[in-house]
């Protein structure tokens, strides 16, 4: 058996970070397919998320050897400033505005700061840009509505591959139609009640 130690541990990440979701989502109502509560998209993508993670681990059975690789000082250092960015973050919210006293807002907020920080380090660029952007979305999505969560999104995720951010118009045209898509599939087909623009 070939293990491949990356894909380990992916896979095991994958599923604790949904299952942890899953968790959290448990305050939420979840509606049905055709009336979608504000708990059913997130517990979809919870459990898509875990068939993930043992995809990957299945996988990692098989594809090796690939070891981890080893952490630089300044990879651990940059982590360390993530905890702590984010903590004191999730800690100041509260005093911020009152949004952040409600619901998970600020543990959004933390953990926005906190994989934003992460990104100086190069070995976790790719991981915090697409974690921070998940985050954005959910802080943004209750008052920035969807096109402003999802814009926030995209500009995120696409700052997490060095090429996408030397191709700033095919982001940019990937925005357009992923904002048109999902208004279209979100709200027009599936009429989810949701901001579609900011409510400030």
């Amino acid at each position: 058996m070939k293990l491949n130690a990356k894909d380990i541990a992916a896979g095991v990440f994958l599923i604790l970070l949904a299952a942890v979701g899953l968790w959290l989502n448990q305050d939420h109502a979840l509606g049905s397919a055709r009336r979608m509560g504000p708990g059913y998209m997130p517990m979809l993508v919870f459990w898509i998320q875990i068939g993930l993670g043992i995809l990957v681990l299945g996988i990692a059975f098989f594809n090796g050897p690939d070891p981890l690789e080893k952490w630089t000082g300044f990879e651990i250092g940059t982590l360390a400033l993530g905890i702590v960015a984010g903590t004191a973050a999730m800690l100041a919210a509260p005093h911020l505005s009152s949004f952040f006293t409600t619901s998970y807002a600020d543990l959004g907020l933390g953990m926005l700061v906190g994989f934003l920080v992460i990104c100086i380090a190069r070995g976790w660029r790719l991981m915090g840009y697409i974690c921070a952007a998940m985050c954005a979305f959910c802080l943004l999505l209750e008052r920035g509505g969807l096109m402003l969560a999802l814009i926030a999104t995209i500009i995120l995720s696409a700052m997490a591959e060095p090429e996408h951010r030397q191709r700033p118009l095919g982001v940019l045209g990937m925005a357009v139609f992923l904002l048109a898509l999902c208004w279209w599939v979100f709200i027009k087909q599936l009429d989810i009640r949701v901001a579609v623009w900011p409510q400030f």
